[in-house]
């Protein structure tokens, strides 16, 4: 793998394209799958919305996916997914049901409403122009795709929290297993540094731009905590080149849930619906736990990745303004 390719395309077979919407905040970001990949997902955040996850956990018959998409938009994004599946169909890609190819696409979206225009939300048209965007090139980051609205530490209100965004990050292990993740960052919690825990972006207090501790707020507010408006959440899909079975591939999944656990303090909260995504492209053995170990990982260095490419939004702050 060059080491100037460190995002979730360097995994061979996958392509990742972007749709920005800079004017409502918002946007979807599509991981497509050269040949379908086996899949699997695990959501953990009590505010979650997706598409077509049951289909990817074990006893399912379906077990290879076309496409994931990551959307903002809240409910609304999932739309886009309408445009992928129609790109997909045009490349005559898809489960062969006998009358026709059905495209697998799965999705999850954030909440992004109040930050751009509530009015401005993914649609299948922007499903479709991401997919035509799509390329194995390194992954742009920041404020693009579905982390274009995307904001950090909400527990004192939208305003008083800081940009989140989209990251990327990939490993190399041996000579040819590759594992990636790209992930769209929109947590409740605070970003921090897994290495020393310092706050990277999040929460910020009433007088000053500077971080404060979302775990300290919610203890001082803990008989009167707010409820957040909106709800927030980390979506990703981690991607790898090994030869994994559904089974492993939804292990895969689970064991990369450590990544956010390790970055966004807290996480998986009632007010998160964090889920992630497994693709497994096939053609390395290699061992599912190896694999699983180095997804959380990956994970946890695109969330990092994110926050630090995110640019200011009007008087939302990024981690590079302060």
């Amino acid at each position: 793998m060059n080491d100037d390719h460190l995002t979730v395309t360097a995994v061979p077979g996958i392509r990742v394209g972007h749709a920005t919407d800079l004017d409502g905040l918002t946007g979807c970001t599509v991981v497509l799958c050269e040949e379908a990949a086996v899949g699997g997902v695990d959501q953990r955040g009590g505010a979650p919305g997706t598409r077509e996850t049951d289909l990817l956990r074990p006893l399912h018959l379906v077990d290879k996916v076309n496409a994931v998409v990551l959307a903002g938009g809240s409910a609304f994004g999932l739309a886009a997914a309408d445009g992928v599946v129609r790109y997909l169909e045009e490349q005559n890609v898809g489960f062969d049901a006998g009358v026709a190819r059905v495209p697998i696409v799965s999705a999850a979206i954030l909440f992004d409403l109040d930050l751009g225009s509530p009015d401005a939300r993914p649609d299948a048209a922007m499903g479709y122009a991401a997919c035509e965007a799509a390329s194995d090139g390194p992954v742009a980051e920041g404020n693009v795709g579905a982390g274009t609205g995307a904001t950090v530490g909400r527990i004192l209100g939208p305003q008083r929290g800081m940009k989140g965004g989209l990251g990327s990050a990939a490993v190399s292990l041996g000579d040819r297993l590759v594992i990636g993740a790209v992930v769209a960052v929109n947590a409740f919690g605070d970003i921090v540094d897994p290495d020393n825990g310092r706050i990277l972006a999040g929460a910020r207090g009433p007088e000053s731009d500077e971080p404060v501790d979302t775990l300290a707020v919610m203890e001082r507010l803990s008989r009167s905590a707010p409820s957040p408006s909106g709800s927030s959440t980390v979506i990703g899909v981690v991607a790898c080149n090994a030869r994994l079975t559904k089974e492993e591939t939804n292990k895969v999944a689970q064991m990369a849930q450590d990544g956010i656990a390790r970055a966004v303090r807290p996480a998986h909260t009632m007010f998160d619906g964090d889920t992630l995504f497994a693709l497994a492209t096939g053609g390395e053995p290699a061992d599912v736990n190896l694999v699983g170990a180095y997804a959380a990982e990956v994970v946890a260095d695109a969330i990092v990745r994110a926050v630090r490419a995110a640019e200011g939004v009007g008087r939302i702050p990024a981690h590079r303004d302060l």
